[in-house]
């Protein structure tokens, strides 16, 4: 199979290309080396540097487009995306870059697409009053903040309100630039696939972390983050009371679930979009993913819960991986237990 990978010489983007080498696919590798994720790094041999917001208009990545029997499409400005000055990048990296890619796949007659999304397209988790049943919080009060009150609660009886695994059926509310420009994402993904009779998976990352992650950038994860901490003799600090709950999944099970959507969508039928929670279905508190990954550093240090909050983000989101076990036989293999003690001494990219 010929498969097309953007941001190939990103963290994600290179184990997927690695993985689809290993197994004997061809790899197309494109990737504009974003100053951002990359600095001054060259691009990798045999790497296209072309941008794909561009793709529509390029004729160098049209001829690339020829002969792919699928495209993984993994180039994206990430991170926080919090500030309304943030807005126009995300929209024009994500949002006009996608949908120039699926333009692009069109004029070359590619139907079949897997594409990176994230659990941020949820916002807020899934929440249950023991009494009043399923809630949807709203932001949370600074004043509660403020006072060491973090959770969220009932809005009828003040009870403090449970976590539940979110589903791909929930509601989306970004809260964020990155956020909203994942929904874009997805639903520029639905219409491409009616409009031109193709199949697309999207796949909801949730906290990727491993080996070749970068090191103190935007795109780096706050595993990363408490590591750089470690290796600088500091405290990780955790925000809050290290009680948020997430889900961290290694990049080797995220590079394996894009295997094996590629395989999924090359035999789809036509006019089909789905997206999946990719996961590692083992939940886990903050606080408790720094002191693992402290545990594995050469010099353990725990952890200083600080308390101090961002306004904007959410308490708990964790994700349901049933579906994509169910449909596209994906389990993840790394536990965060053993996972994230590795992480402490895993070669990083600069």
């Amino acid at each position: 199979m010929r498969v097309l990978v953007t941001g190939s010489a990103g963290f994600i983007g290179s184990a997927i290309a690695a993985a689809l080498e290993a197994q004997g696919d061809e790899v197309v590798r494109v990737d504009w080396m974003h100053p951002a994720a990359h600095g001054v790094a060259e691009a990798p041999p045999g790497t296209h540097r072309l941008d794909v917001r561009e793709a529509a208009q390029d004729d160098r990545f049209l001829a690339l487009l020829r002969g792919v029997d699928v495209v993984c499409h993994q180039a994206a400005m990430v991170g926080a995306g919090v500030a309304p000055r943030d807005l126009p990048a995300y929209a024009g990296h994500n949002d006009l870059g996608h949908a120039s890619l699926l333009a692009a796949l069109h004029a070359a007659g590619v139907r079949r697409l897997v594409f990176a999304s994230s659990m941020v397209v949820y916002g807020e988790g899934r929440y249950r009053c023991v009494e009043h049943g399923m809630q949807v919080p709203g932001s949370r009060a600074t004043a509660a903040l403020d006072a060491g009150d973090f959770e969220n609660h009932c809005s009828r009886c003040g009870r403090r309100l449970a976590w539940e695994p979110v589903e791909e059926t929930a509601r989306l509310a970004p809260r964020s630039s990155y956020a909203a420009s994942k929904v874009a994402q997805e639903h520029y993904a639905i219409a491409w696939a009616r409009q031109a009779a193709g199949a697309a998976i999207g796949l909801r990352y949730h906290n990727v972390y491993g080996p070749g992650m970068p090191r103190d950038t935007p795109y780096s994860g706050v595993a990363a983050i408490f590591r750089s901490s470690l290796e600088r003799a500091q405290a990780p600090q955790v925000f809050e009371d290290g009680g948020q709950m997430r889900d961290f999944v290694h990049v080797d099970d995220v590079a394996r679930a894009n295997l094996l959507a590629i395989r999924a969508v090359a035999e789809a039928a036509a006019e089909s979009c789905a997206a999946y929670n990719i996961a590692s279905g083992r939940p886990i508190a903050i606080r408790d993913v720094a002191e693992l990954v402290g545990r594995g550093a050469a010099t353990p240090i725990d952890p200083e819960v600080t308390g101090r909050y961002r306004l904007g983000d959410v308490r708990h989101i964790v994700a349901s991986p049933e579906q994509a076990r169910r449909v596209l036989g994906f389990t993840a293999d790394v536990a965060p237990d053993d996972g994230l003690p590795a992480f402490a001494t895993a070669p990083l990219r600069d």
